[in-house]
């Protein structure tokens, strides 16, 4: 029994993470072939830094996703605190129902929908290129922020509500209690909340795609549009870099919590 869950694991590992070894392993290939691995190089990372345009798409993709990231944890945060204070059962499951809709709709219906939105408050207020980075951000906003509320309701279920009471009584206003008190404990969460909203950000292509403009080109949209042509190795440069990136920051989140964790345990037993 043990050596098959081992061996389901290791196809369930096999399965998961071989399509970004091979990715890796291709991306240092001096050929330009995108399946005959002909010598070990690091020329098409030399390419990648000097590919402007796909670098501005880079930059787009980050500033986005770390906009849309930063504003969606503050709105969902303060969504999440309003929800877990409702008294009202019915209301409460009520607004979880429509938070909800959003992850589970279909992303291609949600691009066209917000589309059609944007170039309707075009019209509206007599804008032509409504279209841009803008609308991209109120749209990943949008699909961003019911992963955040999800990411800290849970956390807030889990922490004492009289250690915050305590914190006024001795003296601290409902903001400072908040600041001092209530934040930290849902840290994790946040943490948590604002790692998915900006990994949903940074790869989203579907909504991206009908919310943006000509002028603002993130690279999933460009990435599509050289599909169509031929890909490059290069792009297996910055899909390596970018995975390198978001790992090396998973295990110091990972790394700071556990320490956090740990420190946490030592203070209650002593």
């Amino acid at each position: 029994m043990k050596i098959t869950s081992k061996l389901y694991m290791a196809l369930v590992m096999i399965f998961l993470y071989a399509p970004i070894v091979v990715m890796i392993i291709f991306s240092f290939n001096s050929g330009k072939s995108t399946a005959v691995f002909t010598g070990f190089s690091t020329k098409w990372y030399a390419e990648l830094a000097n590919d402007s345009a796909t670098l501005e798409a880079l930059k787009n993709t980050i500033v986005l996703a770390i906009c849309s990231s930063v504003i969606s944890v503050i709105i969902g945060t303060v969504a999440a605190i309003g929800i877990y204070k409702l008294k009202m059962k019915w209301l409460k499951t009520t607004i979880l129902s429509v938070t909800n809709i959003p992850m589970i709709n279909p992303e291609i219906v949600t691009g066209v929908s917000m589309m059609l939105l944007f170039v309707f408050i075009g019209k509206l207020v007599n804008v032509q290129d409504v279209l841009g980075f803008n609308t991209l951000l109120i749209a990943h906003i949008t699909f961003n922020l019911p992963y955040v509320i999800l990411s800290v309701l849970p956390v807030l279920k889990q922490t004492d509500p009289h250690i915050p009471e305590a914190a006024q009584d001795l003296g601290c206003t409902p903001v400072q209690a908040f600041f001092k008190v209530t934040l930290p404990s849902i840290r994790p969460g946040i943490i948590t909340g604002f790692l998915m909203a900006f990994t949903l950000s940074l790869d989203d292509f579907i909504i991206s795609y009908f919310s943006s403009g000509p002028e603002f080109q993130t690279l999933p949209i460009k990435i599509f549009s050289m599909t169509k042509k031929h890909v490059k190795p290069d792009l297996y440069a910055l899909s390596t870099l970018i995975f390198v990136a978001i790992l090396v920051l998973l295990l110091i989140i990972n790394f700071s919590q556990s320490k956090a964790e740990n420190k946490n345990k030592r203070n209650m037993k002593g």
